[in-house]
């Protein structure tokens, strides 16, 4: 058995800046241990698999080497690229059916627009190990749905954090985000996501994330349009926007790599 798969580096429009995820289009699912294992075999931060089930309806599920997650707003933007770009769907808008409820991507010329369910942030205590791994005392702590969440005082504080992750790893939570207000006039806030429980260090450019970071820099800076960079060492741009419950992220992509996996 022979499968295509696609290669995309999301939210960027540059080759090699952004979050890869490899895209594997089926026919009909295949065994969870077999979509695990050639996540594996990718050793991407996300595998993104999908089956058609009309002209502009799919339904998608992500792996990362180790794990099935939820959500994961960089693969479903690799996914909807190829759909679009490789694949030549017609609409200008089509709809993933997820673990997550339906998802809409909506191109608009380079741009590709995710609709996302937004998500709820509480204050919290930190957990045995999360500061330690982290290696620098946050200004406040938040548990976002699966993830937790540091604010920072400056970017700077983000730049140079250097996690411990064998300690991190021992956190109970699917990841760790980091967050402050931009240093640039362009920008309004900055981001890095750790998920060592999930297999991945350091992920370069984290959708779902921003499915909780939009919401909460939404509260704090008064405005509902914002404009954010994940600034990991091959950094990510996005344009984000709070809808009620939803948060839209805009964004591009840029194929590297188009192939086939013999099973």
């Amino acid at each position: 058995m022979q499968l295509p798969i696609y290669q995309v580096d999301a939210f960027t429009d540059k080759l090699f800046g952004g979050n890869p995820a490899a895209v594997i289009p089926l026919k009909n699912w295949l065994p969870d241990e077999l979509m695990q294992k050639i996540a594996l075999e990718n050793n991407l931060s996300e595998t993104a698999f999908f089956v058609t089930i009309d002209t502009n309806q799919f339904q998608i599920r992500w792996f990362t080497p180790t794990i099935e997650v939820n959500l994961c707003g960089h693969a479903t933007l690799a996914t909807a690229f190829v759909i679009f770009n490789i694949l030549k769907c017609q609409q200008d808008t089509i709809f993933f059916e997820s673990k997550s409820g339906i998802l809409k991507v909506r191109k608009e010329g380079n741009w590709l627009e995710l609709d996302f369910p937004a998500q709820a942030i509480v204050a919290a205590q930190a957990p045995e190990g999360l500061i330690e791994g982290i290696g620098k005392k946050p200004l406040e702590v938040y548990r976002a749905s699966d993830d937790y969440l540091l604010v920072y005082k400056s970017q700077k504080d983000i730049e140079e954090i250097s996690p411990n992750f064998n300690t991190l790893k021992q956190v109970k939570a699917r990841g760790v985000i980091i967050t402050s207000k931009a240093k640039s006039k362009r920008l309004d806030f900055v981001s890095r996501f750790f998920g060592p429980g999930s297999g991945i260090d350091e992920d370069p450019v984290t959708g779902s994330a921003h499915t909780k970071l939009v919401p909460f820099w939404a509260n704090i800076l008064n405005k509902n349009e914002l404009i954010a960079e994940q600034i990991s060492s091959r950094k990510g741009f996005l344009k984000c926007k709070l809808v009620g419950d939803r948060v839209l992220m805009t964004g591009k992509g840029k194929l590297f790599l188009k192939g086939k996996i013999t099973l």
